[in-house]
């Protein structure tokens, strides 16, 4: 909002100063600022209120070191997340741009199912919370939302460079040399694809996947493509909630894939650097640099309360939303094939419950008896029985996610 104000300013008044609100990046900067004020002193009161208000978190004994002293600490604190990542981006981003409408949909929208499941667990006392077939439901809810939206929308879509080379005759009739003039132009193409990455020849159109159905095949693509973008959502939102399990953990973490995501928003969404990487150039989605801005800021904020020991736990509340906004983030850059590698730390904790799962109902469907790979699952909770202490788990957690993403973003030259 405080863009349109400025830009009227900046129209009507000549205001001094107003013209640094056209720069993404003065955007940017003043949205991380304002994002970690707001979860700084909300968070401040938000924590006081809700240890008054005794919304404490119910801890099952799981045999782990310190936790039962968790006991009672306050949950829901994904509140704080989201409203610094929601009061910023409408200050300072241009909400009318589609890609912005979308990524604060998937943040009110999975922050609702997720404070619902938090406020049965809290007020109503069911641990059970949400039942999970409630929580599917919204995610593919919203799966489907986003699908359509990057189909169908007219404004989704990427800038492609048309060189043509014409041949003129000379002007002077003796000379038998002909000229070669060569022109471009840009054109906005609509096209359900995505990058691969590692790969020279680097796009894959999601048409191909159903082109074994004949002529006029194309018409039926958004069905597949909106299947795909379900699957991403639910597999991502998951993955952090599943990570949500020690204190910083799942909000450091989701610091790190939202800050690359920023990057390829930033260099997707300009012509310049979109060219020089050899990247597909989509415009306006360096409005999204905005959003990432406020996300690490709220995600970085958050941390202050939610670091060892942990003040306040982010609940559903936060853990959902981040999740499938980070995996919403990656679909709009068309960067969703890289989030095995980008949020490889939710994989191989979303990995480790399928595989335990998995192989206990395996060996005792053959041996009679239960057998497990992994001392508990998830994977942090593996380490925490091998006597690693929290913080130390959740730091190289951090490390091994911030040398993902620079794999990640390496991608953008090694082809």
């Amino acid at each position: 909002m405080l863009y349109y104000l400025f830009k009227y300013l900046e129209k009507c008044c000549d205001f001094i100063g107003a013209g640094l609100f056209d720069y993404i990046s003065f955007r940017a900067g003043m949205a991380i600022i304002v994002s970690l004020l707001i979860s700084l002193v909300f968070g401040k009161s938000l924590v006081k209120y809700l240890q008054r208000q005794q919304v404490g978190e119910t801890i099952r004994d799981l045999g782990l070191e310190g936790q039962l002293q968790k006991q009672g600490t306050p949950t829901m604190g994904g509140l704080i997340i989201l409203a610094a990542i929601i009061i910023p981006t409408l200050l300072f981003a241009r909400i009318e741009n589609v890609y912005v409408i979308t990524m604060l949909i998937s943040t009110v929208w999975l922050g609702f199912i997720g404070f619902l499941d938090d406020y049965i667990k809290v007020f109503k006392k069911d641990k059970r919370g949400l039942a999970g077939r409630f929580k599917i439901v919204g995610q593919v809810v919203l799966g489907i939302i986003v699908g359509l939206i990057l189909y169908f929308n007219k404004d989704v879509v990427i800038r492609r460079e048309i060189v043509s080379t014409t041949v003129e005759a000379p002007m002077i009739s003796t000379d038998t040399s002909q000229i070669e003039k060569v022109a471009a132009r840009f054109v906005d193409a609509k096209l359900p694809i995505t990058t691969i990455p590692f790969v020279k020849n680097h796009e894959f159109n999601y048409a191909r996947l159903i082109s074994w159905m004949g002529e006029g095949f194309e018409k039926y693509t958004w069905i597949i493509y909106t299947l795909i973008v379900i699957f991403i959502i639910t597999a991502v939102s998951n993955g952090a909630n599943m990570t949500d399990g020690i204190d910083g953990l799942a909000t450091g973490t989701s610091a790190i894939v939202g800050a690359t995501l920023g990057v390829f928003a930033y260099v997707s969404g300009n012509i310049l650097t979109a060219d020089y990487l050899n990247i597909m150039y989509i415009p306006n989605s360096g409005e999204l640099l905005v959003y990432s801005a406020a996300l690490i800021g709220a995600c970085i904020g958050f941390l202050w309360y939610n670091a060892y020991p942990a003040q306040v736990f982010m609940g559903d509340t936060g853990s959902l939303a981040l999740g499938g906004i980070l995996a919403t983030l990656a679909i709009i850059v068309r960067k969703e094939l890289l989030i095995p590698i980008l949020c490889g730390i939710f994989l191989v904790e979303n990995l480790s419950v399928l595989i335990q799962v998995s192989y206990f109902k395996y060996t005792k469907r053959r041996f009679g008896e239960g057998r497990r790979v992994f001392k508990m699952a998830p994977l942090h909770h593996h380490y925490q029985k091998l006597g690693y202490a929290e913080p130390k788990i959740v730091t190289r957690f951090w490390i091994v996610g911030i040398l993902l993403a620079i794999v990640t973003i390496v991608t953008l030259k090694i082809r």
